[in-house]
């Protein structure tokens, strides 16, 4: 069996990081905050890019260069581990950073992530299951 797609996009211009935000669908966790938009003829990746797409973001809320810096690198490994695998595609995410991003555990921060593409019902998982148990599986026998 193939190793699922784990490459994500990037967000790169700001337009992207309000349209993001725009579409106002977030969770909000101790470690971070998840906002999310589905993609649609305006604004998705181009043909052959990944189907997801994610933007990092921590303001000086966060500290100085150096937390931010820290908090970006654990948000980033964070989203490597838990959302590439995990979302569902066809969406942008948008992680920003909070003051306790840089100080949570990390196994608490993963698990906040998790929570979250979970309560926005993005976790590619869930919704594969309920794909299947909504299929009738096909009788070979007839």
């Amino acid at each position: 069996m193939a190793p699922p797609n784990t490459k994500v996009g990037r967000l790169t211009r700001r337009p992207q990081f309000l349209a993001v935000a725009g579409a106002r669908r977030k969770w909000a966790t101790p470690g971070l905050i998840l906002q999310a938009r589905a993609h649609d003829e305006r604004q998705h990746p181009n043909p052959g890019e990944p189907p997801v797409r994610i933007g990092l973001t921590a303001s000086k809320k966060v500290g100085g260069a150096v937390e931010r810096n820290r908090a970006r690198r654990r948000l980033r490994a964070a989203l490597a581990e838990v959302l590439a695998p995990n979302a569902t595609p066809g969406h942008d995410f948008v992680l920003v950073a909070r003051a306790e991003t840089v100080r949570r555990p990390y196994a608490d921060l993963k698990a906040d992530l998790a929570q979250a593409l979970k309560k926005l019902r993005l976790w590619k998982g869930k919704r594969e299951a309920a794909q299947a148990e909504s299929v009738p599986a096909k009788d070979e026998n007839a």
